[in-house]
């Protein structure tokens, strides 16, 4: 009855997690051997086989398993394991994932004129200058993954491209949007017509990119799950140039979320493989959590160095309400603000328009359609060349925030709108001139162990030497992988200072944020250093501005970036060092270098040889990498754990190795520190704020040590109604006996009454005929 008790107070607590999640009736497979090997083994365990969703993964459905189930189907899945053919195999959990529009009524009359693009002195995205110049987008494919496309739409099926198209809901290539009363799956369009509206056919909209392919995915009308994610992230990508999401984990203030092992692989696929090898771009809205205080550094995609992520400004160059500050940002369009404010014009459903489309769903295709005309302008730029170019060409002034800054290499930057305002002639004039990046180089420094309490009201400080950095001198992304424990994870304020000063929030308080589970091996990942070099020494903060208690556990840095600084070609074939012409920082870049800067200079001291760093960068990586995907590792040697594209010797606090010891860790359950397995009895260690209690020799579980205390009373109200319910019982048992016997004997009395009252009655009767006689 304890455990019970205990078990629903954590259901209560956890209530929407459970019903906004659940386990599908799919599996993602891996499979060597190809298709006609992939189709024998779904004949063989009782699957259907939806195709592939990369090399050798493939979507396995089963028809006589729960669509919609609380618990995993294990018997299926060692059925899975246990086949010899089969390398991995993962039942797919359902995710919540939702649309980054914002819901509010607008009664607002239609505005003829689209603002965000045509009121010139530097209050818009500069595009009217590049399509002066003939730059419209023409070649490049962008998709857009979300509800789906009314690819018949009069503005846009001249523009629409089947090849970028598919629907992963329902596994066909038709990516029509399903209709209802309330148009609830107009998402994708309205995105859609924000990229690739045709121009001058007197029909509503017109696109960014409007002479550009547009495409869609229908893949948020459905369960999402890890595949359903890996198969549209992966959709084509010898032929799709741009990838647009408007979505993500809920902008709730205390969800922190990313994506799966499937997902992520296709991340590291599609940068590594996509479009020739030069990279697929993937392009994120930052979040709309403003209101619930939330922070898009707990959001695993747009914190990814492989995205592009977006945030909004207002018409009046204001925080929009619903902004989330965080210091992944890498540059802002304009979008919605408060109600009065203008939106966006855009295609809607049933052949219509909008004037309404709002949020930083409305700020992500802006960026897709600006990065198609770049495309245009030098088909050969990278993912990585185009957030160069991103962070080089962004206008911060007209952009009004208070945490601006300069970095250590003199650039702009702020956490609420990242480089700044794109701006797309800039960037078509940059890329026109621009020289591939040097290859990206990552060294990962771990700091010295140990855990450190941080009590309530209080912050500790940690300090990490930077030494030698390996093939990294110049930096772009960078990441700080802390695992921190917290009795509310809300409570937390973590800042990162780099050796250059310039200091960004990884991590502001959540409000709502009441979960105790802290953060394990979390990547809160920085822009704000983009040019600097990573050598000196980094410091972390750590803010407990709770009443309860926190404790740090371990840290690493991972920091990735070139030996060099970029080239661009300056005239006639010229090519100089990027960023150090005062005639470029005054004509291409908003956003440039300080030729003058100390701090430049000290940051471009001691570079060592290009060979030497490359050696050694191999050297360090496939000592425990069987298998490389440019600087991510996709198979482990023996012994070694995949975690995150990382190879590990075992499973980080809060994970377990998978039960069939393929390379992979799975995650405990949430009430546990380590664990043996995914339930919540399967606990092996629990946080300080809880106790391990066995139930048996094989369910042991974590309570927490603040209710151990009423343990004893339950224990006692527990055994005070047993003995209740038994004498009660006992009582009962008693009365009813009695019962039966005194009714057995009123019933023999009854019956003597009646034969004797029979008897007297024959008597008379035989008085009454001798008398007649």
């Amino acid at each position: 009855m304890t455990m019970k008790l205990f078990l629903y107070l954590f259901m209560v607590i956890n209530f929407q997690n459970l019903i906004s999640a659940h386990y599908t009736h799919q599996w993602a497979v891996h499979i060597n051997g190809g298709q006609d090997v992939a189709d024998e083994v779904a004949n063989d365990h009782g699957f259907i086989n939806h195709g592939l969703i990369f090399e050798d993964y493939y979507l396995f459905s089963h028809s006589g398993v729960e669509k919609r189930s609380l618990t995993p189907n294990s018997k299926t899945n060692a059925r899975l394991d246990d086949d010899e053919r089969v390398h991995w195999a993962e039942q797919q959990e359902a995710r919540k994932r939702v649309k980054r529009d914002l819901k509010y009524l607008d009664n607002d009359p239609l505005w003829p004129k689209m603002w965000y693009l045509n009121r010139g002195n530097g209050l818009d995205m500069n595009v009217i200058p590049a399509w002066n110049d003939g730059i419209t987008g023409k070649g490049a494919v962008v998709t857009i993954l979300d509800d789906g496309l009314e690819k018949d739409h009069p503005d846009l099926v001249q523009n629409y491209d089947p090849l970028a198209s598919y629907d992963v809901n329902n596994q066909d290539s038709d990516p029509s949007p399903r209709y209802d009363m309330v148009d609830s799956n107009r998402h994708g369009t309205r995105c859609a017509g924000e990229v690739a509206a045709t121009s001058n056919n007197s029909i509503c909209a017109l696109g960014i990119a409007h002479g550009a392919q547009v495409g869609g995915v229908r893949m948020l009308d459905g369960d999402v799950t890890d595949a359903v994610e890996a198969r549209s992230l992966s959709l084509n990508p010898q032929h799709i140039d741009i990838y647009s999401a408007s979505w993500g984990p809920d902008d709730d203030g205390k969800t922190v979320d990313g994506p799966g092992e499937l997902a992520t692989r296709a991340f590291i696929e599609g940068v590594t493989k996509g479009r020739s090898g030069k990279g697929s771009i993937f392009v994120w809205a930052s979040g709309n959590g403003g209101r619930d205080h939330d922070n898009c550094n707990c959001d695993g995609y747009t914190n990814s160095i492989y995205s592009l992520s977006i945030s909004s400004a207002t018409e009046k160059g204001q925080v929009p309400w619903y902004s989330e500050a965080c210091s992944s940002t890498l540059a802002t369009t304009y979008s919605s603000g408060a109600l009065g404010d203008r939106q966006v014009v855009t295609t809607d459903l049933r052949h219509s328009c909008t004037s309404s489309h709002t949020g930083t769903s409305a700020s992500a295709p802006l960026a897709a359609g600006i990065c198609a005309l770049a495309l245009e302008a030098n088909q050969n730029l990278t993912w990585r060349d185009m957030q160069h170019i991103v962070v080089r060409t962004a206008r911060p002034e007209n952009l009004i925030a208070n945490d601006w800054q300069t970095n250590g290499v003199g650039r702009n930057v702020s956490h609420s709108f990242g480089y700044g305002l794109m701006d797309a002639h800039a960037m078509v004039k940059l890329a026109k001139r621009w020289t591939t990046v040097p290859e990206q180089h990552k060294c990962e420094i771990t700091a010295p162990q140990g855990t450190k309490p941080i009590p309530a009201k209080s912050s500790t400080t940690l300090e990490l030497d930077v030494s030698d950095c390996p093939g990294v001198e110049v930096l772009e992304h960078v990441q700080a992988k802390l695992t921190i424990y917290s009795q509310r994870r809300g409570d937390l304020n973590i800042q990162l200072t780099s050796p250059m000063g310039t200091k960004v929030t990884l991590l502001a308080n959540r409000l709502h944020d009441n979960s105790r589970s802290g953060f394990t091996f979390w990547p809160f990942m920085s822009v704000h250093s983009w040019g600097e070099n990573p050598k000196g020494q980094w410091l972390l903060e750590i803010h407990n501005d709770g009443r309860l208690l926190a404790e740090f556990r371990n840290w690493n840095m991972t920091f990735y970036g070139t030996v060099t600084e970029p080239t661009y070609d300056l005239e006639n074939g010229g090519s100089n060092p990027a960023l150090t012409s005062k005639t470029f920082a005054d004509e291409f870049s908003h956003n440039s270098v300080d030729e003058v800067s100390p701090n430049w200079k000290v940051g471009a001291e001691n570079r060592k040889d290009t060979l030497e760093v490359e050696e050694e960068e191999k050297s360090t990586t496939k000592s425990s990498c069987a298998k490389l995907s440019g600087n991510m590792c996709l198979e482990c040697r023996k012994g070694y754990t995949l975690i995150e594209g990382f190879c590990l010797k075992s499973c980080p606090e809060k994970l377990f190795p998978s039960p069939n010891e393929r390379v992979r860790c799975l995650p405990c359950h949430y009430t546990c520190k380590n664990c043996k397995g995914s339930l919540d009895y399967d606990c092996t260690e629990c946080y300080d704020d809880a106790k391990l209690y066995n139930i048996s020799s094989n369910e042991k579980y974590c309570y927490p040590i603040k209710l151990i205390p009423n343990i004893s009373k339950v224990q006692k109200l527990e055994y005070f109604i047993i003995i209740t319910v038994v004498l009660i019982v006992v009582v009962l048992s008693i009365y009813l006996c009695m019962k039966k016997k005194n009714q057995d004997h009123n019933y023999e009395i009854v019956k003597d009454i009646r034969s004797i009252e029979k008897n007297v009655q024959n008597k008379l009767y035989d008085e009454v005929n001798s008398d007649s006689d």
